[in-house]
């Protein structure tokens, strides 16, 4: 079971993850453009093997060559460590594939 991260740790944390921002109390959310649409799909495919290894699963949009990234972790009704390692390691596959 995750533990939830008070207000003081998310702001902090966010201050680690350039590009990502909070949505609502429950959620963070990336958006990148890519160079075109195979950079797009293939950062998708990257993100969803690490999503997979870390049993934990963003919300991911796909609009050509524009991604949007949503994490939460829904079973604990907010943020957790897990929301932030995993934001942490979609911002290594987008740095590494050019998106801006």
């Amino acid at each position: 079971m995750a533990e939830l991260l008070d207000e003081s740790a998310i702001a902090e944390a966010l201050e680690k993850l350039p590009g990502w921002q909070r949505e609502d109390d429950a959620t963070i959310v990336r958006f990148a453009k890519l160079p075109s649409f195979p950079e797009a799909v293939a950062a998708v495919d990257e993100v969803a093997e690490l999503a997979e290894a870390d049993n934990h699963h963003p919300d991911m949009d796909i609009r050509y060559n524009s991604l949007k990234f949503k994490l939460s972790t829904h079973s604990e009704g907010g943020l957790t460590a897990k929301d932030t390692d995993l934001a942490a390691k979609i911002s290594g596959v987008l740095d590494r594939r050019g998106a801006s």
